[in-house]
C-alpha cells in the first residue's frame, strides 16, 4: 500500500465535483503550479491537488538529491529509463486518484496534469487505468517506457482525451521526442490535441489561455444539462 504523498490541496470554489492532480518537473515541488489556480478560469469549482514528488538521487546530475519522479540517467532521456521509479510514481499517483475517488469525485470527472517529468507521469499512467480518468495535460513532456505502450494501455482508456504542448526550442525535452510521443499515442487511437509555440522548456502565456480553453471544453462537457420546463402553452 502506497503512501499519499505530500501535496498542496486547494479549492477555486465551493464543494467541487472535479479535481486536477498536477505534476511538477525534476527538482522542482507543488508549489510550483500553484499560481495556475489563480492564472486560468474555469467554469465549475475544481480541487486542485499538487503533489511533491519524493527526493531521490539523480544520475544525470551528479547523483544529487532531488524531488524527481525517476531517475534519469543520461542525456538521452527515451534511452535507459527508470522503469522502477516511473511505476512506482504510477502507484503514488494511483494513491492520490483513489484519495480523490474516497472525497466524492468520480474517476471521470479527475484530470492529470505535468510538466517534462510530470507530464511523462501523467501520460504513462492515465493509460494504464482500469477507469479512465477524464483528460490529461501533458506539457513540455514525452511518453515513457514507450515499448510497453502497445500491451499496457487499456482499450478503455482510448477515450481519455490528451493535451499536449511542447515548445519548438525545448532544449532539455527534445520537440522530435514530443511528437514522437503524439503520433505515437494518436496511432494508439488516442485523441490528441497538439499545440507548440516558439519557446524554450517552458510555459508561456498563450499555452495557458490553450489550456484554459480546452479545460473549459471537457468541464462543460461533464455538466449536466438543463431542463427546460414547461409553462405549457403561451
Amino acid at each position: 500500500m502506497h503512501v499519499i504523498l505530500p501535496h498542496i490541496a486547494l479549492e477555486s470554489g465551493k464543494q467541487p465535483q472535479h479535481s486536477i492532480i498536477w505534476l511538477h518537473g525534476l527538482g522542482a515541488d507543488g508549489e510550483d503550479f500553484v499560481p495556475i489556480v489563480e492564472e486560468i478560469s474555469l467554469p465549475v469549482a475544481v480541487r486542485f491537488i499538487f503533489p511533491h514528488a519524493p527526493q531521490r538521487p539523480v544520475t544525470i546530475n551528479g547523483g544529487y538529491i532531488m524531488r524527481a519522479w525517476y531517475d534519469i540517467s543520461g542525456s538521452s532521456i527515451g534511452v535507459q529509463q527508470d522503469e522502477v521509479g516511473i511505476r512506482e510514481s504510477q502507484a503514488n499517483i494511483e494513491a492520490l486518484i483513489a484519495q480523490e475517488v474516497s472525497h466524492g469525485i468520480t474517476p471521470d470527472h479527475i484530470y492529470l496534469a505535468g510538466f517534462s517529468q510530470g507530464g511523462a507521469i501523467a501520460l504513462h499512467t492515465a493509460l494504464r487505468q482500469t477507469i479512465p480518468v477524464a483528460g490529461v495535460l501533458a506539457l513540455s513532456t514525452y511518453l515513457p517506457l514507450s515499448p510497453s505502450k502497445n500491451t499496457e494501455a487499456l482499450p478503455r482508456t482510448r477515450s481519455t482525451p490528451i493535451f499536449m504542448a511542447h515548445g519548438r526550442s525545448d532544449p532539455i525535452v527534445p520537440f522530435e521526442l514530443g511528437v514522437a510521443s503524439r503520433d505515437t499515442l494518436t496511432s494508439l487511437g488516442y485523441e490528441v490535441e497538439w499545440h507548440e509555440y516558439n519557446m524554450p522548456h517552458s510555459v508561456c502565456e498563450e499555452e495557458l489561455r490553450d489550456i484554459e480553453t480546452w479545460l473549459h471544453k471537457q468541464l462543460c462537457k461533464d455538466a449536466p444539462t438543463p431542463i427546460e420546463v414547461s409553462n405549457g402553452p403561451s
